[in-house]
């Protein structure tokens, strides 16, 4: 299969709004989303991941009643 490329000026280049405008939201959606990972993969060459948070609480330790 031969690849086939137009090259044209970004003044002349069409609007892919209507495109869009077609898709549905669940479309629109995974799209979103696959362009965001890739942008993720290429900006820090990893998969994004969840980030932990941890919480300390300055305080005593309260002691039970049965001790």
């Amino acid at each position: 299969m031969e690849k086939v490329f137009t090259k044209i000026n970004k003044k002349q280049q069409k609007s892919d709004f209507h495109y869009w405008l077609k898709q549905s939201y669940q479309k629109r959606l995974e799209t979103l989303e696959q362009i965001r990972r890739e942008y993720h993969k290429y900006q820090y060459t990893a998969e994004p991941r969840l980030q932990r948070v941890y919480t300390i609480i300055n305080g005593e330790r309260s002691h039970s009643h049965y001790d």
